[in-house]
Formats: C-alpha cells, sequence, structure tokens
C-alpha cells in the first residue's frame, strides 16, 4: 500500500473567508454530527474558499477533486500499478481521506461518471465505509472523515442533475454571490483595489448577471471579479481588464460580447 502524509493536504494560514449566513455553523454541526455536505451555487462564488475556510477552522486535511468527465471510481478509490517490475495497489483520494479521517471534496460532483455514486453512497449514509471491490475489502471511515460534494444547479443540465438518492443523503447549503458592500470589500481584500473601482466592478457584475439566461448562462462570478481587479492593479485599464478577465471568460458569441463590452465602458 501507498502511504501519504497528511500535512501534504493541511492548510496551515486561515484563508480569507467572509461569511454570508449560517454556513460556517451548520457545517461545523454537519461535520460533528457525521453528516455529509453538498454545496450549492454558482461557479466562482466561493464555495472552494470556504471548503478551505472549514477545513483549517477545523484542522483537518483537506483533499479536493476537480470532477471531470473522464473520473471514475478507480480515480477515486485507487488502482493497481506496475512500478519497477511489480503490481502495487496506489490509494485514490478518496480512500487517503477515509483512512487519514480528512475531508474529500469533490468539486463539481455531477461532471463525474456515473459509476463514482456507487462507492459515494455508503459513505454518505450510516455505514460510512467505502468499498474497494478489486481488494475485496471494505475500509471504515475515520471518525473525522467528511465527505463534501458540489454542483451548479443553475447550470447543469437536466442530464447531469443530482439524483434524489444522493441529494436526500447530504446536509446542502446554499450558496450565492455576496451583497454589493460585501463583494466590494472582497475584491479590495483579495487585490488591493482601490474601493472606486471595485465599486464599479461590483456594478458591472450585476449588470452581467442580469443577463444570465438571455444570452449568457452565468454572470460574472466574485472569483473573475478579483482577476478582473488583479490585471488593474497590475497597471491594466479598466476597459481591458474587463474585457480579458470577465467579457471573454464569460461567452465567445460576437454579439454577447459586444454588449458586455459596452456595460463596462458604461461604468468605467
Amino acid at each position: 500500500m501507498r502511504s501519504f502524509r497528511l500535512d501534504e493536504y493541511r492548510i496551515e494560514e486561515e484563508p480569507f473567508y467572509q461569511p454570508t449566513g449560517d454556513e460556517i455553523t451548520l457545517f461545523e454541526a454537519a461535520y460533528h454530527n457525521q453528516l455529509p455536505i453538498l454545496l450549492k451555487g454558482p461557479t466562482g462564488c466561493g464555495k472552494t474558499r470556504f471548503m478551505e475556510y472549514m477545513a483549517w477552522r477545523l484542522q483537518r486535511p483537506l483533499i479536493t477533486v476537480s470532477c471531470h468527465d473522464d473520473l471514475t471510481a478507480s480515480d477515486l478509490v485507487g488502482r493497481y500499478l506496475v512500478k519497477g517490475g511489480e503490481t502495487v495497489w496506489i490509494d485514490g483520494p478518496l480512500t487517503q481521506a477515509v483512512k487519514a479521517g480528512g475531508i474529500c471534496y469533490l468539486d463539481e460532483i455531477v461532471e463525474a461518471r456515473k459509476d463514482t455514486m456507487v462507492v459515494i453512497h455508503p459513505l454518505a449514509d450510516d455505514r460510512r465505509v467505502l468499498p474497494v471491490e478489486k481488494l475485496g475489502t471494505l475500509i471504515e471511515a475515520e471518525p473525522e472523515f467528511a465527505i463534501a460534494i458540489s454542483y451548479n444547479p443553475g447550470y447543469q443540465s437536466v442530464l447531469k442533475d443530482l439524483k434524489q438518492s444522493t441529494r436526500q443523503r447530504f446536509v446542502a447549503l446554499e450558496f450565492n454571490y455576496p451583497t454589493p458592500e460585501l463583494e466590494q470589500a472582497i475584491i479590495v481584500r483579495e487585490s488591493g483595489l482601490d474601493e472606486s473601482r471595485a465599486r464599479g466592478l461590483v456594478k458591472f457584475a450585476a449588470m452581467t448577471r442580469n443577463l444570465k439566461g438571455s444570452g449568457l448562462e452565468e454572470g460574472a462570478s466574485t472569483r473573475l471579479l478579483v482577476h478582473a481587479a488583479k490585471l488593474m492593479v497590475a497597471g491594466v485599464s479598466p476597459l481591458s481588464a474587463c474585457r480579458g478577465a470577465v467579457a471573454q471568460a464569460l461567452t465567445d458569441d460576437p454579439e454577447m460580447l459586444a454588449s458586455v463590452n459596452e456595460l463596462s465602458s458604461s461604468l468605467f
């Protein structure tokens, strides 16, 4: 078996996170009662940062997996590999978290292949076990182990939605974009941008979010605003920063690009 070091996954310094509700209290209560957690919300609204903050707060290692179309159960659990002419078993990230009593965070879970749910379900109920078919064993999760998953309900298609059999195993925390005042404070804190231009970015974001469903799949996220702010601090003009960090990230449609760029022009 492969050995692993918990220190690789520990978050030593406190991540900057501004709560928007009672999400910290709910997460801690769920964690201490060994309940799995589901984070729902749009892209770039702070779900991953929240997980990093909670792992630091609870002093547990955080193993994050960004899910994608090719992610299989073996990628999570582990597989046999040939090393130096010898066949050895390599633990996957989920197995590592189960054994170490860490937090395993599966980001955008609905992007993964369906067979991943087979191994997640026994960990997300009272059994708290991980079936490892290739080894013919069941691994009992350590008391400190927690599993958290996230997805964007406003973006996922009907074919890529969470089944009720999965959803009803989890305590759900809903995330959204911060209030304008808080979002402005986050931009200033994360980038060092002055308050005046940060306020303009927040107004710009609100305009793009109003276009959701009318040409845009998503509006500008807080993450994109921070990217634009950092470019501006580095000397890039506000229009160029908004175009490169926000507009081009939101759409490839020429007409929508022109519309989003016009929004930024009206503010800067």
